[in-house]
């Protein structure tokens, strides 16, 4: 990375140091990760709304998910790190939130999704108050290793036993990769947090499982849904 830098800014008109380089570089990714992150998840969402079935999205995968980041939103808020290096983390829990509700909207549990919404709004607004000490916090985004990888891992189990990814979005898991891999370079820059780098190194492995058995039950999602969409006509 540094080597391309260098020779990109032999090209430029105007004199820039590398280090002055990386922090833009790491700036203009950072914030366009948080832009991109307010409509990640949007076709998730739109995919189970449509449908109006949640089928093969597990419903613990996603609060593993949920879990993790309100963890790195809440301790980038009370670190006080730059914005650019945490911010979509705020966009993605409630994305995350809705999916969440949404799952158990459509699994005819509907009292229960207004129940999971209050109590983790509850907590939410415990972690954001700055109630919480810093230590705390950060034992909590310690545990988005095993979440970032244990959430992923319980979605990839049940692709596996189910033989398809059912509702499982293809954009939102490439974009979720993607967006993690580009957190490793922000965090490295902005915060050089090896606790923040290695959950987000984590997520990126994670989210590649996720993002190669879409494309492997491909075919056999298709004809799934294309059941069950014929179950429901009947």
């Amino acid at each position: 990375m540094s080597s391309i830098l260098e020779e990109v800014l032999k090209l430029s008109p105007i004199p820039i140091e590398l280090e002055e380089a990386k922090v833009l570089l790491a700036k203009t990714i950072g914030y366009s990760i948080i832009a991109g992150s307010a409509l990640i998840k949007l076709p998730q969402l739109l995919k189970i709304v449509q449908a109006k079935s949640a089928v093969g999205i597990n419903f613990w995968a996603q609060v593993m998910e949920l879990c993790a980041y309100t963890f790195t939103c809440s301790y980038g808020y009370a670190r006080m790190y730059p914005f650019s290096s945490w911010g979509e983390s705020g966009f993605l829990l409630f994305e995350t939130l809705l999916i969440c509700m949404a799952v158990l909207f459509f699994s005819n549990k509907r009292i229960s999704s207004m129940v999971f919404a209050t109590v983790y709004m509850s907590a939410l607004a415990t972690m954001m108050s700055g109630k919480l000490s810093v230590d705390t916090l950060w034992y909590f985004q310690s545990l988005n290793l095993p979440m970032a990888i244990g959430g992923k891992l319980v979605q990839a189990s049940s692709n596996l036993k189910n033989g398809h990814t059912g509702q499982c979005s293809a954009i939102t898991s490439t974009c979720l990769f993607l967006g993690c891999i580009a957190r490793i370079f922000t965090s490295i820059q902005e915060t050089k947090d090896t606790l923040m780098i290695a959950s987000f190194a984590a997520g990126s492995l994670a989210n590649l499982l996720l993002v190669s058995q879409i494309f492997y039950y491909w075919e056999n999602t298709n004809r799934f849904l294309a059941r069950e969409a014929k179950k429901k006509k009947k």
